[in-house]
């Protein structure tokens, strides 16, 4: 591959989550990695060769790292390969992907993880890194191949959204987990009170005649995976708090030295449980869309740091999967290429600090894996997402680059529009 020439980005907004900094700057990227930062306009001195960007006041900040991407591949490619979710990650600013293991085979042994991460280099778009299972097949009865997993590549180990239900179980994959110093992400449900629900339990899914899932499945499944994250003293990742119950447990157990952290994804932060309407089935997500009064939280406890990382929670599913009756619709959205400018709109509401969201989407995410990501500093990988993030856009789901389209944002109107993604120094997107 012939070496990249330098690129110099000059009259930037430079939002660096690391420093806190957000304001003016020039940004000098050279053999794949900052080479110098600067807080004003201008750079003086630039050499010959360099190509220089005239950024004209957009953000300059780093590409986001998405803790939860779902594709179809291997086993299901129709509903997204690891091409498209990686063209669809550019797309959206996003230079750093952890795809899950629910696949067809499940990424359960390390000959999985290698085929990833091989297909991934194949691909040489954005970072693509792998999720292993926590347990065999998903199965929730005995352990994976933790170690080997993490040897080989796997970033932390998780069931995707099939809770761990037996307690022993689950102790032994975070003592386990724990020797390998892995995090393990858990999505706290309790499968007996949530079984055939198909939206939150309440006045609105009663009169929708919808099953439901009540919130306290939540903290039941929630306070059992604390009790063992402290006794055991692994480190575990919430996988999508989304109602007021679970964040009272997370701050306890936070409060206590408990080693947790906690992810909210965007469309909880964005939508409740309004707006699946007449039973409109792009909105049928798990966990399911809770009340205003949960998404007013789930923000306020991002802008204070209880949750510490905002996901895509990409989930394609094919039209087939989505035009049925909706209690018999497959859960899930997509969302990288919606990630972005969805999470802008609490910067411009003033809900949340521009620094801090950025943060919540790099550099928290990128420590929690270990990382080189997430800041603009020099040395750091020069995985950058230029965006304006004053532009308006009407998201149409037709136009996106997934293969699927099961968009919740259809026909939204948002701002901030993606103007260039670099991944190690490379430009990835650029419309």
């Amino acid at each position: 591959m012939p070496a990249t020439p330098p690129t110099a980005f000059l009259n930037a907004r430079l939002v660096d989550p690391e420093s806190g900094y957000d304001g003016p700057g020039c940004l000098i990227v050279a053999d794949g990695v900052v080479a110098d930062v600067v807080h004003r306009p201008d750079y003086d001195g630039l050499p010959h060769d360099v190509e220089v960007i005239d950024c004209e006041g957009a953000m300059l900040a780093p590409g986001l790292v998405d803790l939860r991407v779902k594709t179809g591949e291997p086993g299901a490619e129709p509903k997204e390969t690891l091409k498209s979710a990686a063209r669809a990650a550019a797309a959206g600013g996003v230079t750093s992907i952890v795809v899950q293991p629910d696949t067809d085979p499940v990424v359960d042994e390390p000959s999985v993880v290698d085929f990833i991460l091989r297909r991934a280099r194949d691909i040489g778009l954005v970072r693509v890194y792998p999720a292993g299972a926590a347990t065999k097949g998903l199965e929730g009865r005995k352990m994976a191949e933790i170690g080997l997993m993490r040897e080989a590549g796997a970033v932390y180990v998780t069931d995707v959204d099939r809770p761990v239900v037996d307690s022993l179980v689950m102790r032994r994959v975070l003592s386990y987990a724990r020797g390998f110093d892995t995090l393990v992400a858990h999505r706290p449900a309790d499968p007996y009170l949530t079984a055939g629900a198909a939206a939150n339990e309440g006045e609105f899914a009663a009169r929708l005649g919808l099953p439901g899932a009540p919130a306290m499945a939540e903290r039941i499944m929630l306070e059992r995976d604390l009790a063992l994250a402290e006794l055991t003293g692994a480190r575990l990742l919430v996988d999508q708090v989304s109602c007021i119950e679970g964040l009272e447990s997370l701050r306890r157990a936070k409060d206590k030295g408990v080693k947790v952290w906690a992810s909210a994804s965007i469309n909880h932060l964005t939508f409740n449980e309004l707006d699946i309407g007449d039973y409109r089935t792009f909105y049928k997500l798990s966990p399911p869309l809770r009340t205003e009064d949960d998404r007013q939280a789930l923000i306020e406890a991002l802008a204070e740091g209880l949750i510490d990382v905002v996901v895509s929670a990409h989930a394609p599913e094919p039209a087939e999967e989505k035009r049925l009756p909706f209690d018999e619709a497959a859960p899930g959205a997509i969302g990288l290429e919606t990630l972005l400018p969805a999470l802008l709109t609490l910067a411009h509401e003033d809900r949340v600090g521009l620094v801090d969201l950025i943060r919540a989407v790099t550099l928290k995410p990128a420590q929690l894996l270990g990382l080189d990501a997430g800041r603009l500093s020099a040395g750091s990988p020069a995985d950058l997402v230029l965006c304006d993030i004053g532009a308006p856009v009407v998201i149409d789901a037709d136009r996106l680059t997934s293969k699927s389209k099961n968009s919740p944002f259809d026909g939204r109107r948002l701002q901030g529009r993606v103007i260039l993604t670099m991944v190690g120094g490379r430009v990835v997107h650029r419309p």
